[in-house]
């Protein structure tokens, strides 16, 4: 259903040379400064507020929490207008306004940093979460306007790779610019404000493209929009299945994300470092399952790739289970004390095996709602997806929450997330047959 338009006709090119064509190039940077620049104002913030001020009505126990919820609150409430505003406009003209947006955002957080004001951080917080809630929609429905049905696997890899390795870079970046003496806040600031303006600058080069739904009458109310989002992706069976998919990955990565300062300080017995080695390998993880995908998905867009990632998801996750039960208590040491244990090199390889199988499972869904929905629809669903996806990864919170309550161990959900990965995408697979079919034929050499 999904075309290039005759300016951008397709040709043969694997993933990496898109980043040396204006079609791809500028949009890839300017996805990637948008995500980074949000895990770098968002972990510094939170950084600022759980070790350097001391905020009475903000808990340092609740901060976490607030901020997420704040971020996470614009894409249930928004997602559905961004949608519209994404199918109705051009797509690059909608990127530069979300880029100003961020900017005029950055202005404001700049002076919150540098002034400590944490009420002014926190509004700042809800509209880094809108900003990324309006880039949302536009991002994914921009790619098969673009790449031809034979990129769009690589296509999809390269821009989940650089969204992973931006989110580490933004973190890493956030706690070790706040954290530095007298200058801190100020640095965070300048950093903040300068990636916003470099994601402007590469968003003026995307090459500007029809609008697919000119005259889409803009409806305003969230809810009812909401609600009609989801009906237009039930409309097709596939596309929706394949959306409760991608959010069930969401669901089962935030559950390993949310818990590994934990996991990290109650399981392995590691400092601060250790809880941010577990992070760069999660994303080092996803990052290489998603360019993997182009090379076994054979020039096309693959969904028999997603049985195979939703196996090693289970099958790692429960390694990792049986990995890091029981490991003896210890001080809590730092990265080279714990690399210098063989036990926690099993552990390291479980993590960075289960999210590369994630990444494996995940990109071909999101090719395939690109290559099977309506080109004017395409970011309307995309917004439905976000809206599903944000309603996923709040249930993992309260789920992982509920079981902590009721007195089971970190290592215990991490066994019962991989339990249900297989019930929950098995559900889906039998659900829609083709998964499985494409499976098949992919292990044939079909």
């Amino acid at each position: 259903m999904n075309r290039p338009t005759d300016s951008f006709t397709p040709r043969e090119t694997n993933q990496f040379a898109l980043l040396n064509q204006r079609r791809f190039g500028p949009f890839f940077w300017t996805q990637f400064c948008g995500a980074a620049n949000d895990n770098l104002f968002k972990f510094a913030f939170t950084v600022m507020v759980t070790y350097q001020l001391s905020v009475s009505w903000l808990p340092v126990s609740l901060a976490g929490l607030v901020i997420g919820a704040l971020f996470i609150l614009p894409f249930l409430l928004f997602s559905a207008t961004s949608g519209q505003l994404a199918d109705k406009m051009d797509h690059a003209l909608l990127m530069r306004w979300v880029k100003n947006f961020e900017i005029g955002i950055m202005a404001l957080a700049a002076v919150g940093f540098v002034t400590q004001q944490v009420v002014v951080l926190l509004l700042c917080t809800f509209l880094m979460g809108l900003h990324s809630t309006l880039f949302g929609p536009v991002k994914f429905a921009y790619l098969p306007q673009v790449l031809g049905d034979h990129e769009l696997t690589g296509g999809n890899g390269m821009t989940e790779m650089g969204t992973f390795v931006a989110i580490l870079l933004g973190n890493v970046a956030g706690g070790l610019l706040v954290a530095m003496p007298d200058v801190g806040h100020t640095s965070v600031a300048v950093a903040c404000m300068a990636v916003a303006v470099l994601g402007r600058l590469t968003s003026a080069r995307i090459p500007s493209l029809p609008a697919l739904h000119p005259r889409l009458q803009i409806n305003w109310n969230p809810f009812s929009e909401t609600l009609h989002n989801l009906r237009l992706a039930r409309a097709n069976p596939t596309v929706f299945r394949t959306l409760l998919g991608i959010s069930w990955m969401w669901f089962f990565g935030a559950i390993f994300l949310s818990q590994f300062p934990s996991f990290a300080k109650e399981v392995l017995h590691g400092d601060a470092q250790v809880a941010s080695l577990l992070l760069v390998l999660f994303s080092v993880g996803i990052g290489a399952g998603s360019l993997l995908c182009e090379a076994l998905s054979r020039g096309r867009v693959e969904i028999g790739l997603a049985p195979l990632g939703a196996m090693g998801m289970t099958l790692f996750a429960v390694d990792l289970y049986m990995a890091s039960n029981n490991l003896p208590v210890s001080e809590l040491m730092g990265i080279s004390a714990f690399m210098g244990i063989s036990t926690h090199w099993r552990v390291m390889a479980d993590l960075v095996l289960l999210s590369l199988f994630a990444g494996i499972y995940s990109v071909p869904m999101y090719a395939l709602i690109q290559q099977q929905s309506h080109n004017a629809e395409c970011a309307r669903i995309i917004a439905a997806n976000n809206i599903i996806n944000a309603l996923f990864m709040i249930a993992s919170s309260l789920i992982a929450g509920a079981m902590l309550g009721v007195g089971m161990t970190i290592p215990d959900i991490i066994f019962w997330t991989g339990v249900a990965n297989a019930a929950v995408t098995l559900a889906i697979f039998l659900a829609e047959p083709s998964y499985l079919h494409r499976f098949a034929a992919w292990l044939r050499g079909a």
